[in-house]
């Protein structure tokens, strides 16, 4: 049976920086129709089963009542009933759950936070990530049906997964030898001591940024980097730049936010390359753009980006792929 998951974050896209930039903000209304899109592009390409958690918003099961009432559901939607946290923990283990049941492709919808999530437990699935997040850099915006459809094709495996997909890189931040987290995209050392409301909003504290990708055309601390060299995800090396120290650069920070930050010189990181950083103060460490890792003078950790990231499916080349095939016919 071809089955697929759908990971729809109801809290992503509403956190505090919506506030203080002019970032779009998602409703749960619009995830519940991207999310039915999704599945009518999937179904009708084969998906026999579809596999959401039952959250405390209850977007799965608002999704379900309207395609049954409007006598377009074909599939078997499952809705997973797991000890509900109202947090990342929820993520994690449907995550588990899906890939224990063996599902050929998981759809996000969320934002850098949500994915980084994921990523901390999903082994070999491919996954598409759909942006409804606040500052999104790793996934992006598609169209439901559209999302679906490359989700029933990476589902169908009847294609090689590097011709559409890629395994993607990761900050692995160790403390005494042990993983402490990662970071899908960035990961920045500030000296805000407390982690708070997460979001970092004084650049002015911010003394390091590790990239595992950069480029001026993304929002948030990754565009800081890329304004002064380009990292693609292609690319089996990572970056890492002094902030507050430098030449100036003007970079989007947020959405409809661009700020003039000196910026140092970019130290290139091999694949397994460890950078190591001793705390000479009080700090914390932000992951995807959210303070996650206190730390005190003294402490050290050991930045090290790897390619042990998801297996993420570009939906373009997918769909390609799918036609060179004859999936469509």
């Amino acid at each position: 049976m071809t089955s697929i998951g759908i990971i729809a974050n109801p809290a992503s896209g509403k956190d505090i920086r919506r506030l203080l930039s002019y970032a779009t903000v998602t409703d749960n209304g619009e995830k519940i129709n991207i999310v039915e899109r999704i599945i009518l592009g999937a179904q009708a390409l084969g998906v026999e089963k579809i596999y959401m958690l039952s959250d405390f918003s209850r977007i799965g099961y608002k999704v379900k009542e309207r395609l049954i009432t409007r006598k377009t559901l074909k599939c078997e939607i499952e809705l997973v009933e797991l000890p509900k946290y109202n947090s990342f923990r929820d993520t994690l283990n449907i995550t588990e759950y899906m890939e224990k049941q063996g599902v050929g492709c998981i759809v996000t919808l969320g934002g850098d936070g949500t994915n980084r999530a994921l990523a901390k437990v999903v082994k070999d699935t491919p996954i598409i990530a759909v942006s409804t997040g606040t500052n999104n850099v790793y996934p992006v915006m598609i169209e439901g049906t559209i999302a679906g459809m490359a989700a029933a094709a990476a589902a169908s495996n009847k294609f090689e997964r590097n011709l559409y997909a890629i395994r993607d890189k990761r900050i692995e931040i160790y403390k005494d030898s042990e993983l402490v987290d990662i970071a899908l995209v960035d990961a920045v050392i500030s000296n805000e001591v407390h982690i708070a409301s997460k979001a970092i909003w004084d650049m002015e504290n911010i003394k390091k940024i590790f990239v595992t990708r950069s480029h001026p055309a993304s929002i948030g601390f990754s565009s800081i980097a890329g304004c002064r060299k380009i990292v693609t995800p292609q690319d089996d090396f990572g970056m890492c730049i002094d902030v507050n120290s430098g030449e100036f650069v003007v970079a989007p920070i947020s959405a409809g936010i661009l700020e003039s930050l000196l910026v140092g010189p970019p130290v290139m990181l091999d694949l397994e390359e460890g950078y190591e950083f001793t705390a000479d103060e009080r700090g914390t460490i932000a992951l995807d753009g959210e303070k996650e890792v206190e730390f005190s003078p003294g402490d050290k950790f050991i930045f090290k980006v790897t390619r042990k990231g998801p297996y993420h499916v570009d939906v373009v080349k997918a769909l390609e792929v799918a036609q060179l095939g004859g999936f469509f016919s």
